[in-house]
C-alpha cells in the first residue's frame, strides 16, 4: 500500500518499503512506504499552507464529512474488509477484530457531539468590574494549526479516533503516523476519509519507522502540536521536541498498573477482570491493564486456583479460527521480548506456574508465583503480554506502598467490598485513575483520562482533548454601549 500526501498515494521518495508481516504466519501481508525526511517536509507543508482553508470551513460541514466517514466504515462489506486487515496485521481474532469496529464508531460519533457542545465560545456580563460597564468581552476558542497523531500497533481503530477526530472537528489539519508493525488498518482508513471528503491537506498518513518519521514529525517547529501513544522513552523523545518549539503535547505512555484484590474480594469476580484483558483481549498488549497482582495473603491461594483455572480456558490458535480466543503477539520480536522478561523473574526467583511457552509469534498465558518487590516485574519491567506475576500483602499500607514502588502510574485497581478501604486507596494511589472492584482498563467516552508519573503527561477525553486542541481568543469591544 502507498501513504498519503495531500491526499495521493504515494511511495516514499527514494523507493524503500517496509514490509507488514502476518504475526501468526510469518508471511508478507504487503509493504508501505519508509517515508524521507522530504517526504516529511513536504506533508507538512501541505498541511501548514491549508490550516487557515480548513479553519475556514464551518464546523457544521466538517462534523457532517466525519459522521460520512463513520458511515462509510460501518458499511458491511468495508466492516468485514477492515476487520480482516486488522486480524491479520495484528494477529487478533477475526471476531475480536469485528467487534472493535463498534467502539470505534462510539468514540467518532462522541467527538462530533462533543464538539457541537464545546467549541463555542463565552462571554463576560456587562459592568461585572467598575470602569468596564461599557464594555463586551468575548471568547471564541480556535484550531491551533497541525497536529501530529502518532498511533501505536496495540489498538489503532481506538487511538485513529482520539487523535484524528478532535483534531479534524476541532479546525486542525492532521498528520497521522500509524505503527509500522501495522499499519495497513489506518491506510485503509485514510482512504475512507478521502471519499467522505476530507480535502488533502487537512488529513494525511505518513508510514515508516518512530525513530525516524516520528522524530521528523514531531521535531518540525511548524507542527503545533503532537498527541502521542506509546514508550515511555519514545514520549519522553517528543516531550523534548515540543518542549523546544513550545508546542502542545498529549502523551499516554507505558503502564505497569497494580491489581490490589483484599481479603473481603469477590474472588470470581477478581479472576474475571484480572484476565478480562489480560488474557482474554489484545492478548495482554495493553497500556493500561494490571500488569502486577498484588493479592492478601488470606485469599492468595482461591486466587491462584481460580486464576489458572480461568487462564486455562484460553484457546490460543489461528487468529481467523472462530474457536480462537487469543491470537499471536504483535510480532516473534514481541513475543521474544516477554518470553526473556518470564525468564528473568524466573531466575529473579519467581515460580512458574503455568505457560511461558513460544511457538513464534503465540504466546500463551503465563502464570508466575512467588513474585516479591526484589524483583525487577515488581516495578517497571512492563511485560506486554497475556503474564500473571502473583504478589501478596498483609496490610493496606503495605499493598498501596508495593502499588506505588514504580515509575509508572497510568492505571490501578482495587478489589474489595469495603468502600471505606476503597476509597482511602483511591486517594493514596499514584495513578491516573483508580478503578474499584474493576480491572484498570476502564474508559467511559468523556472520562479525563490520562496518567501520572512517567507514564504520560496530559488529559485525554471527549471534551478535554477537543479543548487542548484548540486555544482561547479573547476578543474585547471597548465602549460598545456608550
Amino acid at each position: 500500500m502507498k501513504m498519503f500526501i495531500n491526499g495521493k498515494a504515494t511511495g516514499a521518495s527514494d523507493g524503500e518499503v517496509i514490509a507488514v508481516f502476518n504475526p501468526a504466519t510469518n508471511e508478507i501481508i504487503d509493504t508501505v512506504p519508509a517515508a524521507t525526511e522530504s517526504d516529511v517536509h513536504d506533508a507538512i507543508t501541505v498541511a501548514v499552507e491549508g490550516e487557515k482553508e480548513w479553519k475556514r470551513l464551518p464546523l457544521h460541514r466538517r462534523m457532517a464529512m466525519m459522521q460520512k466517514f463513520i458511515d462509510l466504515v460501518m458499511e458491511e462489506e468495508n466492516h468485514k474488509r477492515l476487520a480482516l486487515i486488522q486480524c491479520k496485521e495484528i494477529g487478533k481474532p477475526y471476531k475480536e477484530s469485528y467487534n472493535d469496529f463498534g467502539g470505534f464508531k462510539a468514540h467518532i460519533e462522541g467527538f462530533i457531539s462533543a464538539a457541537r457542545n464545546n467549541l463555542g465560545g463565552t462571554t463576560i456580563p456587562f459592568g461585572v468590574q467598575a470602569g468596564m460597564e461599557n464594555d463586551f468581552d468575548v471568547s471564541i476558542r480556535e484550531p491551533i494549526g497541525t497536529i501530529v497523531g502518532i498511533i501505536p500497533f496495540n489498538a489503532p481503530l481506538t487511538l485513529f479516533a482520539k487523535k484524528v477526530a478532535p483534531a479534524l472537528l476541532s479546525g486542525n489539519c492532521c498528520i497521522v503516523k500509524p505503527a509500522s508493525d501495522d499499519p495497513l488498518t489506518v491506510l485503509e482508513l485514510s482512504e475512507l476519509m478521502y471519499e467522505a471528503g476530507f480535502p488533502g491537506y487537512a488529513y494525511q498518513c505518513i508510514t515508516g519507522r518512530g525513530e525516524t518519521v516520528g522524530e521528523w514529525l514531531t521535531a518540525d517547529n511548524r507542527i503545533a502540536g503532537v498527541n502521542f501513544t506509546g514508550s515511555t522513552t519514545a514520549g519522553k523523545k517528543v516531550a523534548e521536541n515540543c518542549g523546544r518549539n513550545l508546542k502542545y503535547q498529549s502523551l499516554e505512555l507505558g503502564g505497569n498498573a497494580p491489581m490490589i484484590i483484599c481479603a473481603d474480594a469477590d474472588i470470581d469476580n477478581a479472576v474475571n477482570e484480572a484476565t478480562a484483558c489480560r488474557a482474554f483481549y489484545m492478548a495482554g498488549q495493553i497500556c493500561s491493564v494490571p500488569k502486577r497482582f498484588i493479592v492478601h495473603r488470606s485469599v492468595h491461594d482461591e486466587f491462584v486456583e481460580k486464576l489458572l483455572a480461568k487462564v486455562k480456558t484460553v484457546k490460543l490458535g489461528d487468529p481467523m479460527d472462530p474457536e480462537t480466543t487469543m491470537g499471536t503477539l504483535i510480532s516473534e520480536k514481541a513475543a521474544i521480548r516477554v518470553e526473556a522478561q518470564v525468564n528473568k523473574a524466573i531466575e529473579q526467583g519467581a515460580k512458574l506456574l503455568l505457560g511461558n511457552e513460544r511457538k513464534g509469534a503465540f504466546y500463551g498465558p503465563t502464570v508466575l508465583d512467588g513474585v516479591d518487590r526484589s524483583m525487577d516485574i515488581a516495578h517497571d519491567m512492563e511485560v506486554f503480554g497475556p503474564v500473571f506475576p502473583v504478589m501478596t500483602f498483609d496490610t493496606l499500607e503495605e499493598a498501596i506502598e508495593i502499588a506505588n514502588d514504580t515509575k509508572y502510574g497510568l492505571g490501578s485497581c482495587i478489589l474489595t467490598k469495603d468502600l471505606g478501604v476503597a476509597f482511602k486507596a483511591a486517594l493514596e494511589l499514584e495513578a491516573g485513575s483508580v478503578v474499584i472492584n474493576g480491572q484498570s482498563l476502564y474508559r467511559n467516552l468523556l472520562t479525563p483520562y490520562g496518567a501520572n508519573k512517567d507514564s504520560g503527561l496530559g488529559r485525554e477525553g471527549q471534551t478535554q482533548t477537543l479543548l487542548a486542541m484548540t486555544q482561547t481568543k479573547n476578543i474585547v469591544f471597548k465602549g460598545i454601549l456608550k
